[in-house]
């Protein structure tokens, strides 16, 4: 067999097609917050100190409001996330091409937060993680956990923390709202070595005023979701094509009437044989 026989032009520029659409074999992974707290400076900054990480719903509000400044923070775990997607596409054999970050707005139903307003809010990645969520909630503060001043002193770090993106909120105290974040270095590095990532929260603006329901919602699906989608890297799918198309290319040659169906001739001495092949 001539090794060297060119493959189909059909045939290669589907393999050139494979090769640049792994999104075609994406899968999506979502992993609900494993921890997750607002925390509240208040008018005059006596709430600063509270812990509320053990309540059913979080905020984002603008320093400027009436009740003062809210802001949340999200912890994901990420450890299970690269052993899936290594059994799925082949250990390193994948990249990730979207992270979104779901939240459910939930309604207003305690004095201590800000009415509901559209605005802008930002999201950023810590790169602290060691904030304790705490168990105190918006009618029963507590102090064993992360605070509105911890928060400030000892887990934000403007020069090391990576900046996700600017979102907008529109409003209103119902229905799930996605955000596609940005893939900084430092969330695909998480992601890939299945550490712990935490999101930091805040006002963008003077305006916003956003409730969200935490990880203690009833409903699994109106917790505070990250939405990983993965693909395989492209290169794993051009081999996959390549092997696919050699193997067809060769059998289809194998069992060609024209291999096996030459008419005999009398080769005398020798007896019958089939013709030559042509060259």
């Amino acid at each position: 067999m001539n090794l060297l026989t060119p493959i189909p032009s059909a045939w290669l520029a589907a393999l050139v097609v494979s090769a640049t659409l792994p999104s075609a074999f994406a899968d999506s992974y979502t992993n609900i917050a494993s921890a997750d707290a607002f925390v509240a400076n208040g008018s005059s900054g006596a709430l600063a100190d509270n812990n509320y990480g053990g309540g059913g719903a979080l905020a984002i509000a603008a320093g400027t409001l009436p009740n003062g400044e809210f802001q949340s923070v999200l912890r994901f775990d990420l450890s299970g996330v690269r052993g899936l997607l290594d059994a799925q596409y082949g250990m390193g054999a994948w990249f990730v091409q979207s992270v979104s970050l779901q939240l459910s707005s939930s309604p207003h139903n305690n004095a201590i937060y800000n009415e509901i307003a559209p605005g802008l809010f930002g999201v950023s990645l810590l790169q602290n993680n060691s904030w304790l969520e705490g168990t105190g909630n918006a009618s029963n503060p507590a102090n064993n956990g992360i605070t509105y001043n911890t928060l400030q002193n000892t887990f934000v770090n403007n020069a090391t923390d990576q900046s996700l993106g600017l979102f907008g909120f529109s409003g209103g105290s119902s229905g799930a709202n996605s955000y596609s974040l940005d893939l900084t270095s430092g969330l695909t590095a998480d992601i890939l070595a299945g550490n712990n990532a935490s999101l930091h929260l805040f006002a963008a603006d003077n305006t916003v005023s956003y409730l969200f329901s935490s990880r203690a919602a009833t409903a699994q699906s109106s917790r505070p979701q990250l939405i990983i989608v993965a693909v395989p890297e492209p290169g794993s799918v051009a081999l996959l094509t390549l092997g696919a198309v050699i193997l067809s290319w060769r059998c289809r040659r194998w069992i060609s009437p024209r291999r096996w169906l030459r008419p005999p001739y009398f080769t005398g001495l020798g007896g019958f044989n089939s013709l030559p092949r042509k060259r």
